[in-house]
């Protein structure tokens, strides 16, 4: 999508690239980019590539590219990568720190009562 001199992509990256970073490729005007993934990158981060956008037709430069990255969940497992995710699961269970959101709320809803 355009936004003045600015695109925006949708990239999707896999649930392991996210988890523990890595580097993808992304479609620009002038060919293709490297965009480094740092670990724990959740669904919606932004990433800007500067100057990667539409020139401004009257000399003012040019704009960005933003990628917005959506996390993809995997399909159709083995069960060898069904055991493991439930290892996964089992491991991170009970704990906030794993989920960035959940404990966001859970801060909500502490601070809502005890105010």
């Amino acid at each position: 999508q355009r936004e003045g001199t600015d695109l925006h992509c949708e990239m999707p990256i896999s649930f392991a690239v996210a988890a523990l970073g890595g580097e993808i490729e992304i479609p620009t005007l002038e060919g293709q980019a490297k965009l480094k993934i740092p670990a724990e990158t959740q669904t919606g981060q932004i990433f800007r590539l500067r100057a990667k956008g539409i020139k401004a037709l009257r000399g003012g430069g040019q704009g960005d590219l933003m990628c917005h990255v959506v996390v993809e969940t995997p399909v159709k497992l083995t069960e060898a990568q069904k055991e493991l995710l439930r290892q996964l699961e089992q491991g991170t269970r009970g704990n906030d720190t794993h989920s960035p959101r959940t404990k966001s709320f859970m801060d909500k809803v502490r601070d809502f009562f005890q105010t």
